[in-house]
């Protein structure tokens, strides 16, 4: 017997069993047959709904007679468990097969719609009670789409985001040697004279610098003022993988912060690229990279960096003033080649916030990227090929990373009197490093530190010879985050650029020190001042050369 047909029995049953005659002197009140008729109908619904209150059931499993194989068993289960409008029997059957008028029909569905009528109720009060809450939302939602449909009718592309970057760096190095008390004027150049030729020189003299004669730079306690402006477009098609076209410009010459074959570059100094005046715009970035399957991603470009390229570089310590100290200490391998190149990058899948591997591998030609005539695989286009191999988790990172370097590859950020591969030399360089920090502000800071060993490249023996040498590098970082107000950061940092302990080679075993102190004016603004210590540089003893800058970046 199907289920509808017991619905209809039983809802039968229920008006037969309910007492049905009023009482005589209750009729004999009414007056005329249709006061009599409604009466009757009204007490039909009184002992209904006092019938269905009493033998009402909360779960359908309640109908010993009702099984889970009737057609309608989800439909029943439904009414009963979540709108409770389904009486049964006091023998505890529901009797489906049991036919039923059309006014306990009636009486049925105005029953369920009475519990549907509370829950809307109860609704309704919830409205009321957030009506405010509701009526601002609602206001933003909408002041939302305004802006959005805005634009999208403004906006120039609808794959592409520009980013930009502008810093303005004022600052200065001056030397004080206290052999003499004399100023000298610091360059930072390659000394590409002999050895014998950089101890003739005075340190006295303002105008010596490695044993030649200052013809240009800057000048003795000189403060410059450059900018470094960058813009980038970034282009994804599938939201997944980036097409990145960057234009750069400056007023930074290679001294005193622009050069990278010195230990005072900074981060945000570049020279110019190109004939024309120093602050000419050009490329500096033309690259793609794009996803292959979950855990790999390859990159391939004309103008490519190989740090850019890598999962991450093992160092929490980022002032963005030194350069060296912002490489882990090891520029010997992160040595920020920039030229042609392509790369691979594979990142182990794992939970968010767990641990994961990685390992990277690039090959960038940085002195065929402006020449067409020297080609991206020739040995003597500056070839640079970067491996790493790394864990990084949530609040720590190590790595180890081997850079090969063939003719021409630069050896950046080096205390040397040569800090370029030159032809017929190579170089494999090998590098540790590593950082910790805590997962929450306070005074214990993140700790960084790298360690760099460097077999080959290029030193003076004498004044018409080279010979092959060995370099180190190393440092240890520090850093706060949060200082004195949310969202400042504080550094202090302290090593040695690349240097060699050949007695060949002119070369500088000289101590670096950074402190830094970072403002953050708002999400976009950030201004940074910064001090610098090289003591006995460029092998002169007793001497120490300092620096500071005053850095202000705008991001947008």
């Amino acid at each position: 017997m199907n289920l509808s047909k017991k619905l209809l029995l039983a809802l039968a049953g229920a008006s037969i069993s309910a007492p049905l005659a009023a009482s005589a002197q209750e009729v004999a009140s009414l007056n005329g047959s249709a006061a009599i008729n409604d009466y009757m109908q009204q007490q039909d619904v009184d002992r209904f709904r006092a019938w269905e209150s009493k033998n009402q059931v909360t779960s359908v499993n309640q109908f010993s007679d009702v099984q889970p194989t009737d057609w309608a068993y989800q439909a029943l289960s439904n009414l009963v468990e979540k709108y409770g409008c389904v009486a049964g029997y006091p023998n505890g059957k529901f009797k489906g097969g049991n036919a039923m008028t059309r006014y306990e029909a009636a009486a049925l569905l105005n029953a369920c719609l009475d519990r549907i009528s509370e829950v809307t109720d109860e609704l309704q009060k919830l409205l009321n009670e957030f009506d405010s809450e509701l009526t601002v939302l609602t206001s933003r939602v909408d002041g939302l789409e305004s802006k959005v449909g805005q634009l999208q009718a403004q906006q120039f592309s609808t794959t592409t985001k520009l980013r930009g970057e502008v810093s303005f760096v004022i600052g200065g190095t001056p030397n004080f040697n206290s052999n003499t008390g004399a100023v000298a004027a610091v360059r930072g150049t390659r000394l590409n004279t002999a050895r014998t030729a950089l101890e003739a020189c005075t340190p006295g003299d303002a105008r010596c610098i490695g044993g030649t004669a200052a013809t240009s730079g800057t000048k003795p306690n000189a403060t410059t003022f450059n900018y470094d402006a960058r813009l980038a477009f970034d282009t994804s098609f599938s939201g997944k993988d980036l097409l990145r076209t960057r234009l750069r410009s400056g007023n930074f010459s290679s001294l005193p912060f622009g050069s990278s074959s010195q230990v005072f570059k900074l981060d945000k100094a570049e020279t110019s690229q190109g004939t024309g005046t120093s602050s000419n715009v050009w490329i500096d970035r033309l690259f793609y990279t794009f996803p292959v399957g979950d855990e790999i991603k390859l990159t391939a470009g004309a103008l490519v960096r190989n740090t850019e390229i890598l999962t991450f570089i093992p160092s929490a310590y980022k002032a963005d003033i030194l350069d060296f100290f912002n490489l882990a200490g090891v520029s010997g391998t992160y040595n920020k080649a920039t030229g042609a190149g392509f790369g691979f990058n594979w990142k182990q899948k794992v939970a968010k916030g767990k641990p994961f591997l990685v390992f990277d591998a690039n090959y960038v030609a940085q002195s065929s990227f402006d020449n067409s005539t020297i080609g991206a695989f020739d040995s003597d286009s500056g070839i640079n090929f970067l491996t790493q191999f790394g864990v990084r988790g949530p609040n720590y990172g190590a790595a180890i990373a081997y850079r090969y370097g063939s003719a021409n590859s630069a050896l950046r950020d080096a205390n040397l009197a040569n800090s370029v591969v030159v032809s017929g030399k190579s170089l494999n360089g090998v590098s540790i490093a590593g950082f910790w920090e805590p997962l929450d502000s306070g005074w214990v800071p993140s700790i960084s530190a790298g360690y760099g060993y460097y077999d080959g490249g290029t030193g003076i023996a004498s004044a018409t010879s080279t010979t092959t040498i060995t370099t180190q590098s190393w440092m240890v970082g520090l850093q706060w985050k949060d200082v004195f107000l949310k969202g400042n950061n504080a550094g202090f940092a302290f090593g040695q650029a690349p240097f060699s302990t050949d007695t060949n080679v002119a070369s500088s075993q000289s101590m670096m020190y950074e402190f830094f102190y970072k403002y953050q004016v708002s999400d976009n603004i950030s201004v940074t001042p910064a001090i610098f210590w090289v003591n006995d540089y460029q092998r002169n003893a007793g001497s120490y050369t300092w620096g500071g800058v005053i850095q202000t970046t705008f991001r947008f």
